[in-house]
């Protein structure tokens, strides 16, 4: 007899089944017959762990955002080098390519960010926490002497972020001359010349 799944492992289900319907109906279009077809349920069983469908769309979307902060911070913590960092950071900031199902879902909250306040939060909230990341890399970099930074961190710092979104969308829309390879290397230019460091890693 199969083992009955407990109350934890069945939300974890479930968030993955509201990723799936997020990008394969767009989040301002998901219903919650949508969620329940993902996950093979009833729409009365997914109203038992999540009685508000909002919130098991924002844990969806949450579960996404986690790869591009709390993921890469425990990447870089093997490191002690700044440009072993900063070259690692800039690579696991971009899509694996057109299909990454994290990215397409920070695409869908994007969109609809300008309609649903949580959503510009969570948005506004991972950047924050990027630019940060960045930051320290760069803050240290600059008092070991290992980058000559060209203007100050912070703006440094939300420059990377944004051509990790700007070139990750680039990615996503399938640009022909533009693959995550292209991307990194795009953005390691602008960095190379910013730190004063080739960037070799």
């Amino acid at each position: 007899m199969a083992q009955r799944k407990s109350r934890s492992d069945r939300r974890v289900d479930l968030i993955e089944a509201a990723r799936r319907a997020i990008i394969r109906h767009g989040i301002d279009r998901v219903q919650l017959s949508h969620v329940a077809e993902e996950a093979g349920l009833t729409s009365g069983a997914v109203l038992y762990h999540y009685p508000d469908l909002s919130e098991l769309l924002v844990e969806a979307q949450h579960a996404g955002m986690e790869r591009f902060y709390e993921q890469r911070l425990r990447q870089i913590a093997a490191f002690t080098d700044p440009v072993a960092k900063l070259v690692l950071t800039i690579r696991s900031g971009l899509p694996t390519g057109p299909l990454d199902p994290e990215v397409r879902l920070l695409n869908e909250m994007g969109g609809a960010a300008g309609r649903n306040r949580v959503y510009g939060v969570l948005l506004t909230s991972l950047y924050d926490r990027q630019v940060s990341m960045y930051q320290s890399i760069l803050d240290t970099g600059a008092a070991l002497g290992v980058f000559s930074l060209t203007t100050d961190p912070l703006t440094i710092s939300r420059n990377l972020v944004a051509l990790e979104d700007a070139y990750g969308y680039r990615i996503t829309a399938r640009h022909p001359l533009i693959g995550p390879d292209e991307a990194a290397e795009l953005i390691l230019s602008y960095a190379r010349t910013v730190t004063g460091n080739d960037l070799i890693h």
